[in-house]
């Protein structure tokens, strides 16, 4: 049975078919973690260790030893993508209060959602889609884009924002598990050899776990919602990439569509940040389930977009690279 190649074909599909099952198993089945217990329901309800691990693995797995091309493309796609979440963040908290949106088209709704949904980039979709529409230099910009995983820009942007308040040991703690990744993967190239592999195999982990903090009957109430927060996610931010790839990065445009997605990593920033600051409680579960929906439409969208724009550009599929420069990845 070609499973795997099955889940495969769907974009994203080793992060959202884990999360969609979990999901199921939550609003079908919510005390089946409670009930069976020991390593069951460490699998159920793991998601802060199993992506505590993941994101170290990820940090292991970064090499900058890269060109300037590479880096310069990678801080123009990253840093734009943070600063027009911190705008939105801004603009957002004038009208929306602090416990979301509770009635209406747009109930469920917060700042939270918001900037969880678009401060962070799908890194291997846009691998992926510059892998067939880009550059070597192009491709080679997830490099950056894995320092957005996890809560700390998040953190950053409602802290920043004067949105939140938390205690420096907390952006700490958030950061950490990357650092010493990153720290031991430069040092010996045989552990980023051995820990990188680990970030694919635990993707589905995750993701069945952040389904686990999903009701089904939230999405279904916000499902519409989600929808359109998926296509502003891919507006609001794409606009900006495409200017920002054109005229800083030296693209064409096409980078900045790639990058316009959310990460399947976001979904689990709600939850995080609320056990770190409980004033996000309120909030949480429906800023997960609006930022699941969103990364399924972008997950959707993007790849069509993007290949839509590229052809338009008369981009050709497989380019040939701008300098000769060799970029080591190890994804």
């Amino acid at each position: 049975m070609k499973i795997k190649a099955t889940i495969e074909r769907i974009p994203g599909g080793m992060m959202l078919v884990p999360l969609i099952l979990g999901a199921i198993l939550n609003t079908f089945a919510p005390d089946t973690g409670a009930y069976f217990g020991s390593f069951t329901k460490g699998m159920i309800s793991g998601t802060v260790p199993i992506l505590a691990v993941w994101f170290f693995c990820i940090g292991a797995s970064i090499d900058l030893r890269a060109t300037g091309t590479v880096l310069r493309k990678s801080g123009t796609l990253v840093l734009t993508k943070i600063a027009v979440a911190w705008v939105v963040a801004m603009i957002a908290a004038s009208f929306i209060p602090e416990g979301g949106i509770q009635t209406g088209m747009f109930a469920g709704l917060s700042v939270l959602a918001l900037v969880s949904a678009m401060d962070m980039t799908n890194g291997g979709l846009y691998a992926s889609l510059m892998n067939q529409y880009g550059t070597k230099e192009e491709s080679g910009a997830f490099v950056l884009m894995s320092l957005e995983s996890g809560p700390l820009m998040t953190m950053v942007i409602l802290g920043s924002a004067g949105l939140a308040s938390f205690e420096p040991h907390h952006f700490i703690g958030a950061v950490l598990p990357f650092l010493i990744g990153f720290a031991l993967g430069n040092l010996d190239h045989d552990f980023r050899t051995f820990f990188s592999k680990a970030t694919p195999v635990l993707i589905p982990f995750f993701g069945f776990a952040l389904g686990n903090t999903i009701n089904l009957t939230v999405i279904m109430h916000t499902g519409l919602l989600g929808v359109l927060l998926g296509v502003a996610v891919i507006i609001i931010t794409g606009i900006p990439l495409i200017l920002a790839d054109k005229y800083i990065g030296g693209g064409n445009g096409t980078a900045g569509i790639a990058a316009s997605s959310a990460a399947g990593a976001a979904v689990a920033n709600p939850v995080i940040i609320a056990q770190i600051n409980p004033a996000f409680e309120p909030v949480a579960a429906s800023a997960t389930a609006l930022v699941a929906a969103s990364v399924i439409v972008t997950a959707i969208l993007v790849p069509i977009i993007t290949a839509l724009y590229s052809k338009r550009m008369g981009g050709t599929v497989a380019k040939k690279s701008e300098t000769d420069d060799v970029v080591e990845l190890s994804h």
